[in-house]
């Protein structure tokens, strides 16, 4: 089947644009939370993120990030993410309008429909949200199936021959090519083989065609060189470290996760099912109360239907396409990914094994695309409408216009999502990397534990140079080789005062030398995941007296991570500062250095000897002993902590990493307490904070338990 129309490809140019322009007013300022600043540090480093490595995106995005479209680094890989995703509407609404040529002759209302699921597309919560900030990968995937599946809807349209043939090879070079981003870009291909199958079979036996189609191929995923390549140049991300062919392999198959197999499903299936559902009623007025949000998904998935069962109506080969497509993004995607129970699904049932955070990302994809039977839902709407007018309503143009009014659907989602897609002004991520480091003195060691105490730091540390003599030793890494060398491998940056609190900018501070551990890359290898402990056991820390308990570890065994931490305290106590990041909970308790820990800011410093109350050390609520002097000082003049009280219009909508945001609200509460009796404006500038920061959490106003 051809078409003499020409593809209305100005109007897509618009579609793009006014995307772009919604994404650019909420834009994040900067990094976010979760793989947001590990993504763009890798990409500013030109490095290599956490598994399968995405060297497509870090190469992209390293290139992007040269041209000063904003003057902040972090801004423009969100704005990279931003135009990937108002692209992808552009090409939402050339494939909207070309299947839609059979349902809605004229060409203004066809236009104004492929328009309205273009919108919609777009404005999903889910879409929305991650296209104003880079948070991993997926926008880009998204581009790559939109652009594919329209490339697969041009070649359709074409008259069989050599030029039809060239469509055919792009395809296949960018489906190898967007693997390289993240396999997500390959859900489309199956949808591209129906088309192939409904229009031209023969060509999937031409030996040229698939002669030229394996070259397409190879060169795409040639770009999984860079790994090899780039990794023995040690980048400040190398995660994996793939040096070697058999390292690459683990990467690029996620070994590092052991994941189970696809018959130990890690949740029931109608619970897997449950979760896309609970994420779909997200997409459509995330900003309302549930009751709403339910019956808007349900309006929604109706309208979507409705358009499934209009398309099979109108064209076949279209709607077989489509229907691979949905098939593959939704019940396909859920049985590969295999997810445990969602973080926030039957919150009643507290001992599921849960995700760690949403999910949703995964199937930013899926509700995208169904923007194209939304569209297609409308037009049959439409369709209705113009028939209903038939009598009254002579001209069949003037009928269709009339009907046109139901695409303003097209707008709810518009209006239900703008608070909390949004991510303007939103700057805790960065700015808790800049506070945990500054609670340090210079050249200390400080322990993290996860995403969110971590990559930040990085970010922090490598794209905006603050505070790079502080070595971060993440514990959720720290028992894999390759992280271990890294950090023996990698020297120590000199201390800049100028990129310091003034707290630390006193002193010289002389730079210690030698590596993190005084261990060879062998005897690394060598400590095996688990020592067993079978009862209590004396330890001698650098004259620290430590008894390992397995009651106060709650289990009968040290781990890897416990073994570099202790040998860590062994080899650097009284040579470099030794900090626990709050985040790490009662980690350096339970290894029995409780005693011997001094609260500064947003960490608890290891002392040689046991810490007493008096003078400068007087006990925090919720946080135990703390040098009140230095911490007031961080608190009050260093920190961000208005910036952590800006009032969020909805509150703080990430529940798994709301933790950040209490923590602040908890430090500055227990120092108003603390500065009650000696400094009543200092403390009612921190009660004032701290109270403010709540308003934006679950927890409202409240203070931690003491420790």
């Amino acid at each position: 089947m051809t078409t003499d129309e020409r593809p209305p490809y100005p109007l897509a140019g618009l579609t793009a644009l006014g995307a772009l322009a919604l994404y650019a007013a909420t834009l994040a300022p900067t990094a976010q939370f979760w793989d947001t600043p590990e993504y763009i540090t890798a990409a500013y480093v030109l490095g290599i993120p956490h598994p399968p490595g995405n060297p497509l995106f870090v190469l992209l995005a390293h290139v992007w990030g040269l041209v000063p479209w904003v003057p902040v680094y972090a801004a423009r890989i969100n704005l990279l993410s931003a135009v990937a995703s108002a692209v992808s509407a552009g090409l939402w609404f050339l494939i909207a309008e070309r299947w839609l040529r059979p349902v809605v002759p004229a060409r203004v209302p066809r236009r104004l429909a492929a328009l309205a699921g273009a919108l919609t597309a777009a404005t999903a919560f889910t879409v929305w949200n991650q296209s104003v900030v880079n948070e991993k990968v997926y926008t880009i995937s998204l581009l790559s199936i939109a652009l594919v599946l329209w490339l697969a809807v041009r070649w359709g349209d074409l008259p069989a021959g050599s030029r039809r043939d060239h469509h055919l090879l792009l395809i296949v070079y960018l489906l190898a090519l967007t693997a390289t981003n993240h396999l997500m870009g390959l859900l489309v291909a199956p949808a591209v083989l129906v088309y192939v199958l409904f229009t031209d079979p023969r060509v999937l036996l031409s030996p040229k065609v698939l002669a030229w189609c394996a070259v397409a191929a190879a060169l795409g995923v040639s770009v999984w060189l860079f790994l090899l390549l780039r990794a023995p140049h040690f980048p400040a991300i190398n995660e994996g470290e793939p040096t070697t062919w058999a390292a690459l392999d683990s990467v690029l198959s996620r070994a590092q996760y052991m994941k189970p197999s696809l018959s130990a499903r890690q949740a029931d299936l109608p619970a897997q099912f449950g979760m896309w559902w609970q994420y779909f009623t997200w997409q459509w007025g995330r900003d309302w109360p549930e009751g709403v949000r339910r019956a808007l998904a349900a309006l929604f998935g109706a309208l979507g239907l409705v358009g499934a069962w209009r398309h099979w109506k109108a064209d076949r080969r279209s709607a077989a396409a489509m229907t691979a497509l949905v098939v593959t993004m939704v019940p396909v995607l859920i049985y590969y990914l295999n997810f445990k129970y969602g973080f926030s699904q039957y919150p009643e049932r507290t001992s599921l094994p849960r995700e760690v955070r949403e999910r949703d990302y995964f199937y930013l994809c899926s509700f995208a695309v169904w923007g194209i039977w939304i569209a297609m839902g409308l037009a049959a709407v439409m369709e209705g409408v113009v028939r209903a007018l038939r009598r009254r309503v002579a001209d069949e143009a003037r009928r269709w216009a009339l009907a046109t009014p139901v695409l303003a659907l097209a707008l709810v989602p518009l209006a239900g999502n703008r608070l909390t897609a949004s991510r303007a002004g939103e700057t805790l991520a960065r700015d808790f990397g800049s506070d945990i480091l500054q609670s340090v003195p210079p050249y200390a060691v400080l322990i993290t534990t996860g995403d969110n105490d971590t990559f930040p730091l990085w970010y922090a540390q490598e794209v905006e140079g603050i505070r790079r003599d502080v070595t971060v030793l993440n514990l959720s890494l720290a028992g894999t080789d390759w992280y271990m060398r890294q950090l023996q491998r990698r020297p120590l940056a000199d201390f800049d005062p100028a990129a310091s609190a003034p707290l630390w900018r006193g002193p010289a501070w002389p730079k210690p030398q030698g590596p993190l551990l005084r261990m060879t890359d062998a005897q690394l290898t060598a400590i095996p995941p688990y020592f067993e402990l079978p009862g209590r056991r004396p330890l001698d820390l650098a004259g620290i007296p430590d008894t390992l308990d397995p009651r106060r570890l709650g289990q009968p065994y040290l781990e890897r991570p416990d073994v570099i931490t202790l040998r860590i305290v062994q080899d650097q106590l009284g040579r470099r500062p030794i900090a626990f990041a709050r985040t790490t909970a009662d980690y350096a308790d339970r290894l029995g250095l409780g005693p011997y820990l001094l609260g500064v800011g947003f960490v608890r410093l290891l002392q040689p000897e046991r810490v007493v109350a008096g003078g400068a050390v007087q006990s925090l609520p919720g946080f135990g002993l703390d040098d009140l002097p230095k911490s007031a000082d961080l608190l009050l003049h260093v920190f961000h902590g208005h910036a952590a009280a800006r009032q969020r219009p909805r509150g703080w909508l990430d529940v798994p990493s709301e933790s950040i945001l209490i923590l602040y609200a908890y430090a500055y509460q227990s120092l108003a307490q603390a500065l009650a009796a000696s400094d009543r404006v200092a403390a009612t500038r921190a009660a004032a904070l701290g109270d403010s920061i709540f308003r934006n959490t679950s927890f409202r106003t409240q203070l931690a338990p003491a420790r």
